[in-house]
Order: C-alpha cells, then sequence, then structure tokens
C-alpha cells in the first residue's frame, strides 16, 4: 500500500511509521510510507520513508509535493480544527482511497451516562474545547461520507504513550518529570480525586498494530473506532507502578479534583484534562475493533510499559525538564490543604 501520514513523528503516529516502513506482508509487498510534516526530527524517520518536507496549511507547496498517483491511505495525526479537516477534503478528495482521522476518545460525553464506553457512546465534552473541536471534525468529516462518498475512518485513542515521557495526570506544562523529581526527593505528589478512578494507558506500539489493522480496511470505511489496551488501573496504582519503577516509596497525596481545576493557572486546563477527562472512571470495549482487525491484543501492561519509561528519561538528561513553577504550587495547595484540615483557614 502507499500511505502518506501527516506528522509521521508524534507518540502514536512514530510507532506506525516504525513498523509500516519494517512490514513486508506477504513477503512480496513492500509498503511505500510517506510522511508530510516539517521536518524537525528528521533523525528519526525510517531510511526507507519518503517525505514531503512542508507545513499542511501551505496547500500549494503540499500539492506540488504530492506524487501523481493516489494513495491507499492518508492518515491525519494533527488535525484539531474543522477547518483543518475542511483543508484535508480539498487536498485529498481523489487522491486516496481511505482517509483515517485521529480523533480522541475524550470527546465522549463526561459523564457518560455508562463507564463501559463503546464507539457509540454520546459525544459531548462540555469541560474541554479541544474535544468539542474533535466532535466538530468528526461530524465535517461524516457528513461529507454520507454526501458525496468521502472515505472516511474516524480513530478515537485514549491516554497513548511512549517511552520519550511517563504519563501521569498532574502536571504542569513542562511535563512529568517534576512529578518523578518529587518522587525521587521524597515529597509528596497530588493525585487528583481519591486515586479510585479507573483509567487505561495504552503502549504506543500496541496502539500502532491496531491502528496498521484497519488500513486499507474495508470494514474501517465510514466507521470510527477506539483502540486502548484492555488493563484497567486506578490512578493510586498508576501512580505506584511509576514509584516501583524509581525504586522508591511514593507520598501520595489526594485532592479534589474540582478544586485543582479551580486553583491550577488556566493554562494548565485542569478543567479539561481532569474533569473533561482523566477524574472520571471508563472502561473501554474495544470489541468493534477486535472484530475488523482479528487477533488485535495490546500486550503491554503498565508496569512493563512504564519502567521502559522511567529508563529512558533517567537516561536521557535533555527529557528531564524542571518545573519549579509547578513544584511550588504543589507546595501550595498540600498547605492550604492540610490547613484546612487543621481547622486553620488561610494565613
Amino acid at each position: 500500500m502507499r500511505i502518506l501520514i501527516i506528522g509521521g513523528t508524534g507518540t502514536i503516529s512514530s510507532a506506525i511509521t516504525r513498523q509500516l516502513s519494517a512490514i513486508h506482508h506477504p513477503p512480496s509487498t513492500i509498503h511505500e510510507i510517506w510522511l508530510l510534516n516539517r521536518g524537525n526530527r528528521n533523525d528519526e524517520v525510517p531510511s526507507n520513508v519518503k517525505q514531503i518536507i512542508a507545513d499542511i496549511n501551505d496547500e500549494p507547496t503540499v500539492l506540488a509535493g504530492l506524487p501523481s498517483e493516489s494513495f491507499d491511505a492518508v492518515c491525519q495525526f494533527i488535525g484539531f480544527l474543522p477547518q483543518q479537516v475542511e483543508r484535508d477534503i480539498r487536498l485529498f478528495r481523489g487522491r486516496t482511497r481511505q482517509y483515517v482521522y485521529i480523533s480522541s476518545a475524550s470527546a465522549y460525553n463526561k459523564p457518560a451516562a455508562n463507564h463501559v464506553i463503546t464507539e457509540g457512546t454520546t459525544l459531548a465534552n462540555p469541560h474541554w474545547e479541544y474535544s468539542r473541536n474533535k466532535i466538530a471534525c468528526e461530524e465535517l468529516l461524516m457528513r461529507e461520507y454520507r454526501e458525496t462518498g468521502f472515505p472516511v475512518t474516524i480513530v478515537r485513542p485514549s491516554h497513548t504513550y511512549c517511552e520519550r515521557a511517563v504519563p501521569l495526570s498532574v502536571h504542569g506544562l513542562k511535563g512529568s518529570w517534576q512529578v518523578l523529581r518529587r518522587m525521587l526527593d521524597g515529597k509528596p505528589v497530588i493525585v487528583h480525586g481519591d486515586g479510585s478512578s479507573l483509567w487505561t494507558l495504552t503502549w504506543n506500539e500496541d496502539f500502532a498494530r491496531g491502528f496498521i489493522g484497519l488500513l486499507g480496511n474495508p470494514k474501517a470505511i465510514g466507521e470510527a473506532f477506539q483502540i486502548m489496551s484492555d488493563e484497567q488501573l486506578t490512578w493510586t496504582q498508576i501512580y505506584e507502578c511509576v514509584a516501583n519503577a524509581l525504586n522508591v516509596t511514593p507520598k501520595l497525596y489526594y485532592v479534589a479534583s474540582q478544586f485543582l481545576a479551580a486553583v491550577a493557572p488556566k493554562e494548565w486546563d485542569f478543567e479539561g484534562n481532569l474533569l473533561g477527562d482523566k477524574a472520571v472512571t471508563v472502561c473501554f470495549d474495544c470489541t468493534k475493533l477486535k472484530r475488523a482487525v482479528p487477533g488485535f491484543q495490546a500486550t503491554t501492561r503498565f508496569d512493563e510499559g512504564v519502567r521502559r519509561c522511567v529508563e529512558y528519561v533517567l537516561a536521557h538528561p535533555e527529557l528531564q525538564t524542571e518545573d519549579p513553577e509547578f513544584d511550588t504550587w504543589c507546595d501550595k495547595v498540600i498547605e492550604a490543604q492540610e490547613k484546612a484540615r487543621q481547622g486553620v483557614i488561610g494565613g
């Protein structure tokens, strides 16, 4: 197959790029993989992958760089707004047999009527503009499919991670390193709620296998799929797995999600990330994906995956970004709650 990936070097798409560029199945078939991006991570691109170095918003340059032959699949990983999807429809109508749009499981209603989430769960998120924009993109694409036959497949990932960052829920704009630093220093780390809500974390190489199974798959056209691990963990278990990988005993400090959203800087968007996503117990049912991609199974347990993350981050100082603003904020939140607990308000 000839496959174009818009992006191709991010957390999810990098694993897909690697797997596709290595696949020879059947043995006589070699996929022709193209990436369209700005070329910021060229050192990570496999040598047999072709590239179009361009800003996807520069339509004339993109059109000039596209091959004359059509693609079997175009995979959009960096489409966040309806106008970006409209641009893609202009660019790829008649140039691809399948357009795969990466949406988000955060688009599901919060809280949903049922904690077991399927592709049929209502899409609505009053807490997060990011998710509402994803919903608008999905609606535009499905309308285009119904009215003109534009060959769309929608994929909804949840919390997918790779070795470059440890996945956690409460951190600042500079990522999760400061939380690891607090664990290593023996300081308390904030966990939203009481730590008992369930969450799903999916290793990117597992996600990639499910995704690739949808490419060129006639059962995928006009359909939406969620791709996740079947493993559900509480947030307490997640933080404990991180601490075990660091070989420390965690000091977990629980704070209500609503309070965190109220007192965090707005740019951290805790209302969206917590109230609109991670604070709600969800269990994803991937039966539909498994029917379309027989044999798919996520095989990486979180305790295994996060150990790889921790080892990688500790071995790469450039990923250890200090965040003194977040560190100070944590101390203040903990101090304020302790004063309230002791009956001394303010001060």
